[in-house]
């Protein structure tokens, strides 16, 4: 078993969907026995490892350790997570979203040969991700700054099925709720009320008109859109109805927003927006090459070779670009497999992903 897949299966192992400490722990002390670097964990959990010189620009390897719950086919009696191999394959939550790329970026920021003149090596595995990023934001704000950053969410199987590509843009999400006020009545007379769900559809109708921005990035078009996903409103059957909630999905695009505050042109209807996670857009075309080169020499026996892509779903690389960090997304999990009750990774790709990290270090 190789050392990629073997730490692989200790991290999954370790339960960290409502507490991430015994997983943070595992790796703080991973890094601290297996490397000389300066290793800090901060008050929200987060694990950041540094080492080459501080001079010098720098490049993280970014994850998180944080899970989403799993099902219960995936836990043990005694609360642990299962792990079990089979046909090339790691099954087990977190496996792909994403523990597998957390070990393979641990043994490359080991094992990474760097010169005298840099990069700064830095590892960093956030908590809070899956809750919208709350550990990249908090060490965003005590200062975490990397130049550079491979972020190893899923980019595996975007271009062909199997190859790891880079993801040099993502989308944004930005959740929002409209609510159309009116005035109640009894629904034999409606004309003496204000019907809120009337207010309600006339703002859908606004949303369904707006156009979807559109961007490229390095080639790459990024398309947006949105979505009414949810409505509510009334209550009983005879009685018109004084408040209507519609919720709103959008991906967002870098750059760009769809103009939904044109809701608001209609009388009764306001919008608040809950959520804004940040789309991501690689500014930089040189990194992107020396990652996708490293990418390439990482699968050279491919049928395919890997190509730069975006990706449909927000990461925290997106915190990290709107931070200022020159970002790629490059990592194991394959569409499909996260969040699910089957979550996987291949071995294969696992390996490969330690290489691609190591390259990307060796190489930047």
């Amino acid at each position: 078993m190789s050392d990629v897949t073997e730490l692989t299966r200790e991290l999954v192992s370790i339960p960290s969907h409502e507490d991430e400490t015994e997983a943070g722990d595992f790796i703080e002390d991973w890094l601290r026995a297996e490397t000389d670097a300066d290793v800090t964990r901060d008050e929200t959990g987060n694990v950041v490892a540094r080492r080459g010189p501080d001079d010098a620009a720098s490049l993280a390897l970014v994850g998180h350790h944080d899970v989403v719950p799993p099902a219960d086919s995936q836990t043990t009696a005694d609360g642990g997570y299962v792990v079990e191999e089979r046909d090339g394959r790691l099954y087990g939550r977190g496996t792909a979203d994403m523990k597998g790329a957390v070990a393979a970026a641990m043994l490359a920021f080991r094992d990474a040969t760097l010169p005298d003149s840099g990069p700064e090596l830095v590892f960093a595995s956030f908590v809070g991700e899956e809750q919208g990023g709350v550990g990249a934001r908090a060490a965003i704000d005590r200062g975490f700054a990397p130049d550079y950053a491979v972020v190893g969410e899923g980019s595996t199987g975007y271009s062909a099925p199997g190859v790891t590509d880079v993801a040099v843009a993502h989308k944004g999400r930005r959740g929002s709720t409209v609510t159309a006020r009116g005035a109640a009545a009894h629904a034999s007379e409606p004309e003496s009320g204000e019907n809120a769900v009337y207010r309600a559809c006339d703002a859908v109708d606004a949303i369904r008109d707006l156009d979807f921005p559109s961007v490229e990035v390095l080639g790459e078009e990024v398309r947006g859109s949105v979505a009414v996903t949810g409505i509510d409103g009334g209550s009983a059957w005879n009685v018109i109805p004084e408040e209507c909630e519609v919720t709103v999905d959008e991906r967002t695009v870098p750059g760009e927003r769809a103009p939904l505050e044109r809701v608001e042109e209609i009388e009764g209807v306001e919008w608040a927006v809950d959520q804004d996670l940040p789309p991501m857009r690689c500014d930089d075309e040189d990194f992107a090459e020396t990652v996708l080169d490293a990418a390439r020499e990482a699968q050279a026996e491919a049928e395919s070779a890997p190509k730069l892509v975006s990706k449909p779903h927000a990461t925290d690389a997106g915190w990290l670009a709107e931070a200022g960090t020159t970002c790629v997304v490059c990592g194991v999990a394959e569409p499909g497999e996260a969040h699910t009750k089957d979550e996987s990774a291949s071995v294969e790709v696992l390996e490969r992903c330690y290489e691609v990290y190591r390259g990307v270090a060796e190489r930047f």
